[in-house]
């Protein structure tokens, strides 16, 4: 029995034992696959956290992109730029001025206003001072604008003015351009002009002169209803004033009287005084403004009825000599002066009895009747004389070149040839006319044809050396200053070289002043087109000596500015018809 006994205990406790055992191992997978799933999602947390992190990553960078891009443009923006041509026409870029100092820009620029340039130096300095690019070292983009508008408008450029304001939309002194092309016609009594040129006005450049102008505009063009709309708002804005209101509202037909004051603190004043007063006469003075003579002359508004009007004669004088009133009508107003018979015939005898206006009336009265070539030359050599006398030479220098070129020459004394032609103006067109090649001098050979872009490289290769194989048979030939000129062009060009044509060795003989150097090395190309500009200065580049020519070359050589230099060779080197 207890065997039997201790066998079921045994086999109850195998059973109770496996059944643990069972059980245990239960809980040992439930735990690994909760620990599994617990490891799955963490890290499927730590993807998301990463992918969240990345996203987040990728934002920042893409917020941060759009911000530095921002930055740039608000950069470029306000730093805005101006101009008329690419700098790369003429091998120049945006930062030509940026390494040169903003004195020694303005000290040169000072020195060229001062200069009456050639055709050659304008031409460069305005392909210079008109390319788009930032200002120099040192200078406001309003002052860099203000050296462009300015020569702009002291040279007349009227072309170029407009070219400017059509080019840029907005930019420091377009309200003085604009105001410029309407006083300038204006001045010319071409109304009809002027207000075509209002047009450069747009409605983000507000200016009270040039709005006042445009209102006006539309009284010419008969658009009253308009005017009146644009005056009613330009009271609004407090920008008109009673003067103006006055005058328009008279042009308007609103009122049927005017003020006869006349206003000339502006053109624009001093026009719609003349255009509104019935009978309008005015005198001008010695201090009236220079653009109040010209439209005073153009609209025909200046009379002498009193040719005994000496102080008045004398004023219109003073500003002929001037240049505010027309020549012409000086002499018109000394023919018109009445002297008797027998004065007229003794003129050279008693001209010193009489005032000098009257002197010079009666001797220019004695020219217009003479009938003798040499009498009339004595007779303007002599007025000359009274005008000079009189401090006011100017007044006479046209009209005298003009009357001795109607002198027939054939009929006169070889004496007077000298007098003659010292007084004749000559005036030069810039002309060159057409080149004359000569193969047996190299620099006015047809290598020349390549700086004027009419063979390629490859020709022009071919050609120098035919044509050094032709010189170098003359023992006498001597390689010039412009031969060196021409070859060192061409080998900055990368053409190859005669070997026996040592140029390198002769350029040394040439001094080239070290400060212009400097300018290579620095690269301050536009600068250095400014001091080319002051040493051509009046010349004409085919004036300029061979020495000035090479180094000028050189220069050009070195900065890679190849437009510049093909046009002062083709200028200087070749022989011409």
């Amino acid at each position: 029995m207890k065997l039997i006994s201790l066998n079921k205990y045994i086999s109850l406790l195998i059973l109770f034992l496996c059944f643990n055992q069972l059980n245990a191992e239960e809980e040992i997978d439930i735990w690994n696959k909760d620990k599994i799933k617990d490891n799955e999602v963490e890290k499927n947390i730590e993807n998301n956290e990463t992918n969240f992190k990345s996203k987040i990553d990728i934002n920042s960078t893409f917020e941060s992109n759009i911000e530095i891009e921002n930055n740039i443009s608000q950069n470029s923006q306000e730093v805005k730029i101006f101009g008329i041509l690419d700098p790369e026409e003429n091998n120049f870029n945006l930062n030509m001025w940026s390494t040169s100092d903003a004195e020694d820009v303005r000290s040169s620029i000072k020195r060229i206003n001062k200069i009456q340039l050639s055709n050659t130096a304008t031409q460069i300095f305005e392909n210079t001072i008109l390319s788009i690019a930032y200002p120099p070292r040192g200078m406001e983009n309003e002052e860099f604008v203000s050296l462009k508008t300015k020569w702009m408008i002291d040279n007349k450029r009227v072309d170029l003015i407009e070219k400017f304001l059509k080019q840029n939309k907005t930019f420091p002194s377009k309200k003085k351009l604009i105001q410029y092309l309407v006083d300038s016609n204006i001045a010319k009594a071409n109304i009809k002009e002027g207000c075509n040129k209002i047009n450069f006005l747009d409605k983000d450049l507000k200016d009270r002169y040039l709005e006042k102008f445009k209102i006006y505009c539309l009284v010419f063009n008969k658009k009253k209803n308009e005017a009146q709309l644009q005056l009613d708002i330009l009271r609004e804005e407090n920008q008109s004033d009673k003067f103006f209101d006055d005058k328009i509202n008279f042009l308007l037909g609103v009122t049927d009287k005017t003020s006869s004051k006349i206003r000339e603190d502006s053109l624009l004043n001093f026009y719609l005084s003349s255009v509104t007063i019935s009978n309008f006469s005015y005198e001008p003075k010695t201090k009236t403004k220079k653009i109040i003579w010209e439209y005073l002359n153009a609209a025909n508004l200046i009379q002498l009825e009193d040719n005994r009007d000496k102080e008045k004669l004398k004023n219109l004088e003073f500003a002929a000599n001037q240049d505010q009133f027309d020549k012409k009508k000086i002499f018109d107003i000394y023919s018109r002066i009445s002297f008797d018979l027998n004065t007229l015939i003794k003129a050279e005898d008693v001209y010193q009895t009489f005032d000098s206006i009257d002197a010079r009336a009666l001797i220019y009265q004695k020219f217009l009747l003479s009938d003798n070539e040499e009498n009339k030359i004595k007779l303007l050599i002599l007025l000359k004389d009274l005008f000079k006398k009189d401090k006011i030479s100017n007044i006479f220098t046209r009209e005298l070149s003009d009357r001795l070129k109607e002198i027939d020459m054939d009929n006169v004394s070889e004496s007077y040839s000298e007098v003659v032609n010292k007084n004749i103006i000559i005036e030069e067109e810039f002309n060159q006319g057409k080149i004359k090649f000569d193969d047996k001098i190299l620099h006015r050979s047809k290598l020349i044809r390549y700086f004027r872009d009419e063979i390629d490289q490859k020709r022009a290769q071919k050609d120098l050396f035919k044509i050094y194989k032709k010189i170098k048979k003359n023992r006498k030939y001597f390689f010039s200053a412009k031969d060196l000129a021409l070859v060192e062009s061409l080998a900055s060009d990368g053409f190859e070289i005669p070997k026996e044509l040592n140029y390198k060795e002769i350029s040394k003989q040439y001094n080239i002043p070290s400060n212009l150097l400097k300018l290579s090395t620095t690269e301050e190309s536009a600068f250095l087109t400014l001091k080319l500009v002051e040493i051509i200065g009046e010349d004409e580049a085919y004036d300029l000596d061979p020495e000035t020519i090479y180094f000028i070359i050189h220069l050009l050589n070195q900065n890679n500015l190849k437009k510049i230099r093909n046009e002062i060779l083709i200028s200087a080197l070749p022989e011409r018809t």
